[in-house]
């Protein structure tokens, strides 16, 4: 061993053993590491920050930007709804939940897939009076398989394709990865639906305090459009959807006044108003099922100069300038094209206008608007936003051009027509041009951490490998095993990134475990795809701990789980993915 592979071998060390530890900053770790790598240089000048520019980093931002677009959009909305059941029995109900998260997560980043169905599950749990913890885990294992199928789905498969091309010359393509992926995805679904649930200990339930926040009940008025489906509708024929979505219909406002009674046989004209009572993120749903919409619509400009616009929750303080006054009084929308949606008052009832109302100290406002907009008008109204209270609004009507622009997009990378970070890049700002993606948004829908980790280790890992350390880990696996046939090698080398990318962030694995993939393919004069899609699927598998990827850490809390519950469903489960996974590999990859 050289003495910069002793420096560098050292320096991993340390680095893994801060990531694991968890108490610093993975992305402060990572670029901590090369830093020092420069200074000791073993990283050359001018190639310090050469990761922030490699397409890696810029496909993984890119499709973060367009999974954002596609959420805005509604374009899965669609779809995830008519998943729920409440008769539905626990295999039946995780087999198709799991598989719409596999199904997801091949086309959008894994960690979207699972937060758009994560409520969906949980609310059908709650429906079917069930623990959700019996749900939860198969649906976050079932999101992490699905990102194995395609080159977007999940961030090493981006790692390793970019590797190929430096190291080979030519990237893994779009679908490469489909054969195994869907081997591997179809096999854990399975397992998850039939008997991973089963594993789990009796108590995981929903966790004390884990339950969302109180939400305020507001008291909203949202506007039959002229070409809304609702027109011509006797009130009545709502009041199934409202009961679905935990709505309250209070009445309906015509030409300025509410009309007596309940007005259940009223039937509906273009221009009424419906005034309803409930929470923010039901109201913004009931109101994309019914085809209404909210107030001032006609104001709230799309394209690049609107943006997506967002529900957001305030309350007013003493001496806010809206305290004694109401949002026409204000000229709310026209000054600031923020539209006052909805108003909370403890619970209380109020037959006034919600615009007309006169807003008092306490009260809680539903404002919408774009989130620079929403901003500057809470500032000038005095108002102090709730932290954490905010709804996106979903833009359904965009769905057909958001799907249509990402599936160009795909069609026109998969067929050779346009490089991916270019083609993903055109959907981005398509996105923004329509208004499903404000500027603001963007930047927010980028994971920094995740950035700047990727950005800092591709340094490190070329050094890693261009200092022989790669070939020395190569040659201890070989050593291991042997004179055995190459089967047993791919096992070692799989088992051992598992093994990584349950402590590790799955991206600073595969980056470590690709040139040493390549290294035991060029000393066996073995085909090295076969090796690298080896590693990109085990990368892919952290099943074993709640820190090995974020899907498993964001369900830790609402599913009521315990470190040490997910070694009980996800140890059978990289079993059966080597067992799965192995074979799938010299079929279609051969040696």
């Amino acid at each position: 061993m050289t003495q910069d592979q002793g420096y560098l071998f050292a320096l991993f060390g340390v680095v893994f053993a801060l990531l694991i530890w968890g108490r610093v900053r993975y992305d402060l770790v990572a670029f901590a590491g090369l830093i020092v790598a420069a200074v000791a240089g073993l990283v050359p000048q001018d190639q310090v920050f050469a990761g922030f520019g490699h397409p890696a980093v810029v496909i993984i931002a890119l499709v973060l930007v367009v999974s954002r677009g596609l959420q805005n959009s509604g374009a899965i909305e669609l779809a995830a709804a008519r998943l729920l059941s409440a008769g539905r029995p626990v295999p039946a109900h995780i087999g198709i939940m799991a598989s719409s998260g596999a199904a997801l997560s091949a086309m959008i980043n894994n960690v979207a897939a699972l937060a758009l169905l994560m409520p969906l599950d949980i609310e059908a749990a709650k429906k079917a009076g069930r623990t959700v913890g019996r749900t939860l885990m198969p649906l976050s294992f079932g999101t992490i398989l699905g990102g194995m199928v395609t080159l977007i789905g999940t961030p090493p498969n981006i790692v390793i394709a970019q590797y190929r091309e430096d190291a080979l010359g030519d990237a893994f393509t779009m679908f490469d990865f489909s054969p195994v992926g869907l081997a591997v995805a179809l096999a854990g679904v399975v397992y998850v639906a039939a008997l991973g649930w089963r594993l789990l200990p009796g108590r995981v339930g929903m966790a004390i305090g884990a339950e969302e926040f109180e939400k305020t009940i507001y008291l909203a008025e949202l506007r039959i459009g002229e070409d809304s489906q609702t027109v011509g509708q006797p009130l009545g024929d709502l009041y199934p959807i409202a009961e679905e979505h935990d709505i309250n219909l209070i009445g309906l406002v015509r030409r300025g006044r509410r009309l007596p009674g309940f007005s259940r046989l009223q039937s509906i004209q273009a221009g009424d108003f419906l005034v309803v009572e409930g929470a923010p993120d039901a109201i913004e749903t009931f109101m994309g099922k019914a085809d209404l919409e909210f107030v001032g619509s006609e104001k709230h400009d799309g394209g690049l100069r609107g943006g997506s616009l967002t529900l957001t929750e305030a309350i007013v303080p003493e001496g806010a300038r809206i305290a004694g006054r109401t949002a026409r009084g204000l000229s709310l929308l026209m000054r600031h094209s923020v539209t006052l949606l909805g108003v909370g008052r403890s619970g209380r009832r109020f037959r006034e206008r919600v615009r007309l109302l006169r807003i008092r100290p306490g009260d809680v406002l539903l404002l919408l608007g774009t989130p620079e907009r929403l901003l500057a008008a809470m500032n000038w109204l005095g108002v102090l936003p709730l932290e954490g209270r905010r709804t996106s609004l979903v833009q359904r009507r965009k769905a057909p051009l958001a799907i249509g622009a990402f599936a160009l997009a795909i069609a026109a990378a998969a067929l050779g027509l346009v490089y991916l970070p270019v083609a993903l890049g055109a959907c981005a700002a398509f996105y923004c041009a329509i208004g499903l993606v404000g500027g603001t948004e963007v930047y927010e829908a980028v994971e920094w951490k995740v950035i700047v980790l990727l950005a800092s280790l591709i340094p490190l890992g070329t050094a890693f490998e261009e200092t022989g350390g790669a070939q020395l880990v190569a040659g201890a696996i070989l050593d291991l095993t042997g004179n055995a046939p190459a089967w047993v090698t791919m096992l070692a080398l799989m088992a051992v990134t598992m093994t990584l990318s349950d402590f590790l962030n799955n991206v600073a694995t595969a980056l470590i475990a690709a040139p040493v993939a390549l290294q035991i393919a060029q000393s066996t004069d073995a085909n090295p795809d076969a090796y690298l899609m080896g590693v990109a699927v085990a990368a892919s598998c952290a099943f074993l701990t709640p820190i090995g990827h974020k899907n498993n850490t964001i369900i830790m809390g609402p599913g009521g789980y315990r470190f040490g519950d997910y070694w009980r469903v996800g140890l059978p489960l990289e079993l059966l993915v080597l067992a799965v996974g192995i074979p799938a590999i010299l079929t279609f990859w051969p040696l």
